[in-house]
């Protein structure tokens, strides 16, 4: 679906606002009600904080493009070129614009209507408790009182982090089978799943006396044949990208013997105490952290966590950064205005790390706005399969041409062929880049179409969890059908589950390593 003729009348969407280039002041709670894993914040008041500036790229591009700033303002050239129906690989009917907004209501409807205050925000939390079981609670109820707020908090981050780190897409065919319910589980769940049960067998924990860690010593010891174990993979169960998630917690352990961050025990759970000492953070009726603090000892913190084969600007690696040919480059620009960053696992960190901190800790951040959406295949593969984006047919020929070739690998999907290319391939740096823009005038299109008004209006993160991450997989439904598809995951994912429904993959696969999506 959406990857051939579309035809349909135009409609005029709104722009959502992007992220100023000076300094700028932004509104966070005063004060809150307590915070469960799926809750939201009550804001009785607000407080006034000062954020700093992005990096200036005429004098420092790399740090320009490592900053969470650079996302939303790079990925708005090529949405801009989009409105103009002036893309490289894709060619736009704004005339499904309307008719996508109109169904990811629907959907947030469905689930929420009409206590839309409830929905949670996009995060790691929601996939530890899929099949509606609090495993998080149940955790936490699990450790005796003695265990403080600030210990508690620091084991949450330890398990959030390293989990997100193993969440990249995990293919069509792995499964995990629970060992506490014999239930089974796929996709982003299982791999939260998975990596709950090894974090509390000690998987990630170098003492076998506190199990319930992740440090470097643990990370240190883990081989990739004890990954694929406590993952459950086998010929018969293939995860995509096992070694690269090796890699990752390989050289995550390394990232962790920086003091500054993550404290003499070498945990990334002790990032909490970094945060609450920082200058930045305000401490009033309570603590504020900027998610400019909270940015920068991910993005700096884990950076030499990413492959060195990544993108570079002398010397300096960006991370989930691409060249993209929809940018300007030279000789009319400099070289590096024709990279796009995104940042995605690092954002995705960010959207899991706060919940725990905000219910255990009450810790409030200001400026979250300046997270985007994820750009990866389910808030992308809305686009597509509602016929918004349809990939142009010589693309649309090299990467069928890639899927067919990638087939004859065995353990590889032959069935419900998409089109296939590699992470760094133009088309899906061009189609991610227009996944965080049309993301911004979804949202903006959805608070109108749900009649929302300040201050009860859906944030991105909501918005994310409720309607475009999981709309995938309803659309087109027949309505026979859709009942028994009311338990299933987000928007994106739902459409690509009717879509495909023998895969479940996206209307466009990528070959995962294991470090970007």
């Amino acid at each position: 679906m959406g990857l051939f003729n579309r035809k349909g009348k135009s409609v005029t969407t709104d722009d959502a606002s992007v992220a100023s280039k000076h300094s700028r002041t932004t509104s966070i709670p005063a004060d809150t009600t307590t915070m469960s894993g799926s809750s939201h914040l009550t804001p009785p008041s607000a407080v006034n904080i000062a954020l700093p500036p992005p990096p200036d790229p005429g004098t420092d591009p790399a740090a320009y493009l490592r900053s969470i700033h650079a996302v939303r303002e790079r990925s708005r050239l090529v949405h801009d070129r989009a409105k103009q129906n002036q893309l490289a690989h894709f060619d736009v009917d704004l005339s499904k614009f309307a008719e996508t907004a109109a169904y990811v209501v629907s959907i947030i409807k469905r689930d929420f209507a009409p206590h839309y205050h409830n929905i949670p925000p996009h995060g790691r939390w929601q996939h530890f408790d899929v099949g509606d079981t609090a495993r998080i609670d149940r955790l936490l109820a699990s450790w005796p009182s003695k265990i403080d707020a600030e210990e508690r908090t620091r084991r949450l981050l330890d398990l959030f982090l390293v989990s997100v780190l193993l969440d990249a897409g995990a293919g069509t065919k792995w499964s995990y089978q629970s060992k506490e319910s014999g239930k089974i589980y796929r996709r982003s769940e299982g791999l939260a799943v998975a990596s709950l049960e090894m974090f509390k067998a000690g998987y990630f924990s170098g003492d076998s006396t506190e199990p319930y860690q992740v440090n470097a010593a643990g990370l240190n010891r883990l081989s990739p044949g004890q990954l694929a174990i406590g993952l459950q993979v086998s010929d018969s169960n293939p995860l995509a990208g096992l070694e690269g998630r090796a890699g990752l917690l390989s050289r995550l352990a390394e990232a962790l013997q920086n003091p500054e961050y993550f404290g003499s025990s070498q945990r990334p759970g002790n990032m909490l105490d970094y945060l609450l000492a920082h200058p930045t953070t305000q401490h009033s009726s309570v603590p504020v952290v900027t998610i400019s603090t909270l940015w920068s000892v991910l993005i700096d913190g884990l950076a030499s966590i990413w492959p060195g084969s990544r993108t570079q600007i002398a010397g300096t690696s960006l991370g989930d950064a691409w060249p993209c040919s929809s940018m300007p480059s030279p000789p009319s620009a400099q070289p590096w205005e024709n990279i796009i960053p995104f940042h995605k696992l690092t954002q995705w960190l960010c959207y899991s790390l706060m919940p725990p901190m905000t219910k255990l800790m009450n810790i409030q951040f200001a400026g979250v706005d300046l997270l985007t959406g994820l750009p990866e295949y389910r808030n992308g593969g809305l686009f597509i399969d509602t016929g918004l984006l349809t990939l142009k047919p010589a693309d649309a020929k090299r990467g069928i041409e890639a899927y067919h070739h990638n087939a004859t690998v065995r353990g590889q999907p032959s069935m419900e062929v998409v089109p296939l290319f590699t992470a760094d391939d133009d088309v899906v740096v061009e189609w991610r880049a227009l996944t965080v823009g049309f993301l911004d005038d979804l949202l903006v299109e959805v608070n109108r179409l749900l009649k929302l008004a300040e201050p009860d209006k859906l944030s991105l993160a909501q918005m994310l969890e409720a309607g475009s991450w999981k709309v995938s997989a309803l659309y087109s439904t027949p309505s026979s059908v859709m009942p028994k598809l009311t338990s299933c995951p987000k928007g994106g994912r739902e459409l690509a589950e009717v879509s495909r429904p023998n895969t479940k993959q996206p209307p466009i696969m990528t070959l995962s390593d294991g470090t970007v999506f």
